[in-house]
């Protein structure tokens, strides 16, 4: 069934609708960065943000488990960023989220590639030293260069301590050892994969929490979805076997949007031109917008 073709129920509202408002002063805030011309592997990832905001038609504007209804909120969707690789990309990005936080209490930027990360994270906070850095990812990203493997490292290279950073999800064989001993060697604070077989994630998020925002720092997060199972995410390139669950991350992105020193979250990684016949990855994606909009509504 296309999107077109849906059926209409006054009484179901379609989560799309949220958006459809245009409030220069709302509370949450969606961004397309369509980035994908520095990603290691080809991508179509610059398709992404527009394939999200169709997957929204999918899902309602309620959450039962919360009983929480996203009508009444304040939401605005700024549009795509155009053509935000490279240095003048990385120019138009940083004017693109200039003063964001001024005027909404949560940007959701939708990738793209995982370069968005330091885009958008360097152009929020010109200064970086006390921000903190909290990442959903099964890869480090401390790579040399300019890629969608280097955003931790860029962030780290521009001020942001690797003390105020938390990786969750970081994979066995995903990353090498040069790079594991570049985040032990800037303090970066790891939760394996390996070490969420034994632990809740609403346990983790509020430690990552905690060490993040330290002394009240804001926080910027980034949901890398290849850190999820490659059987529910078949549009992350760089997924692997044996990642965490949707359900996981869902969680994840509820928790960390409902603490009020997270001011952005990106979601990233996604290729939709390569995803299933059912559009799992891109829904997914979805959904963890509408996670962390209720996420948000909590506060």
């Amino acid at each position: 069934m296309t999107s077109a073709s849906l059926p209409h129920d006054p009484q179901w509202i379609r989560a799309h609708t949220l958006f459809s408002q245009q409030d220069e002063a709302a509370e949450f805030a969606l961004l397309g960065v369509p980035a994908n011309t520095t990603s290691i592997s080809p991508t179509g990832a610059n398709q992404t943000p527009d394939a999200v905001r169709e997957a929204l038609k999918r899902y309602s504007t309620y959450s039962t488990s919360t009983t929480i209804d996203l009508v009444g909120g304040s939401f605005v969707d700024l549009g795509n960023v155009d053509s935000p690789d490279g240095l003048e990309g990385l120019t138009r990005v940083h004017h693109a989220v200039q003063g964001l936080l001024s005027r909404h209490t949560l940007l959701v930027a939708l990738g793209g590639d995982n370069s968005i990360t330091y885009s958008v994270a360097s152009g929020l906070w010109p200064d970086l030293t006390n921000v903190g850095l909290i990442t959903f990812d099964a890869h480090h990203d401390l790579r040399d260069g300019k890629s969608n493997g280097s955003p931790v490292w860029n962030l780290i290279e521009a001020g942001l301590p690797g003390k105020n950073i938390v990786q969750i999800g970081i994979a066995d064989f995903a990353n090498s050892a040069q790079y594991s001993q570049r985040a032990k060697e800037n303090g970066i604070t790891v939760i394996s994969r390996a070490e969420l077989r034994t632990r809740t994630m609403a346990d983790v998020v509020a430690q990552a929490l905690d060490i993040a925002g330290a002394n009240n720092r804001e926080i910027y997060v980034d949901l890398d979805v290849d850190v999820c199972d490659r059987s529910v995410v078949p549009a992350c390139p760089a997924a692997m076997p044996g990642g965490i669950s949707a359900d996981e991350l869902r969680q994840g992105a509820f928790l960390v949007a409902a603490d009020s020193r997270v001011r952005a979250i990106d979601i990233t990684e996604i290729d939709c031109t390569i995803d299933s016949d059912d559009q799992r990855t891109v829904r997914l994606a979805a959904l963890l917008v509408l996670e962390a909009a209720a996420g948000l509504a909590t506060r």
